[in-house]
Order: C-alpha cells, then structure tokens, then sequence
C-alpha cells in the first residue's frame, strides 16, 4: 500500500511541476468588483489545491472531533447500563433470598412435585 501511495504522490507532484513550467501565463483574477490580482496560472492552482487541501484537512478534524464527542458519550451510555445491571442484579438476589427466606418459614414449604414423589412411595410401599 505504501508503494502506491508513494507513487500517486509522485505522479501527482511530477504533474504539478510539469503544468507549473508550461503554464507561467499571467491571468487576472476578479476577486470583487474593483478587485483584481493578476499572477500566473500555475500559482493560482496552487493556491487554490492549498486551499481545498486546507479545507478537507479542517473538515477531517471537525468530523474526527465529533466522531470522538460520539464515542465519548457511548462509552458512558455503556458504563451507566453496566451500573444498572449491577443495581438489578444485586435486588434480584436480595428478593431472591427474601423469597426463599419466607419459603422456609411456611409450613408447606415441599413444592408439589416433591409432594408427589412422596405420595407415590407412600402407595408402593402400601402395595408391597
């Protein structure tokens, strides 16, 4: 990949200097009315590739910031869930133990299959 941005950039530049040599032309530019500059057309591609490469770096930076501003605020969405998971799961286990808790103190506290499997030992036993 470095191979071929090293050349695109050397095709580039080599093109830039070639039409610098062929282009020293002077040509008047009409910035605003009563306004005019006249300098030759190569310096004025240059100046206006600076300009848009200026342009196009500002932007990268500004989308970057709010790329950053973007994941920033994720981040915290995430942490501030993860201390929610962590706050429910502590009050499942507190009703959890309460629940069982309570369980232990009824005086039917067998579930129904356990209720079952003792009527059904009790009837083979009786039947032997």
């Amino acid at each position: 990949m470095r191979q071929i941005n090293f050349t695109l950039i050397f095709v580039f530049g080599l093109s830039m200097v070639f039409f610098t040599l062929e282009n020293t032309a002077a040509t008047t530019v009409h910035v605003l009315p009563g306004l005019k500059y006249t300098t030759p057309l190569a310096a004025l591609l240059l100046l206006s590739a600076g300009i848009g490469a200026t342009s196009a770096w500002l932007f990268a930076a500004w989308s970057g910031m709010l790329n950053s501003v973007d994941r920033f605020k994720q981040f915290t969405d995430f942490d501030a869930q993860q201390v929610r998971i962590q706050e429910l799961e502590t009050d499942l286990n507190r009703y959890r133990a309460t629940v069982e808790t309570q369980l232990g103190l009824l005086p039917s506290a067998i579930s129904e299959e356990e209720a079952m499997e003792e009527a059904s030992a009790v009837q083979m036993s009786s039947s032997d």
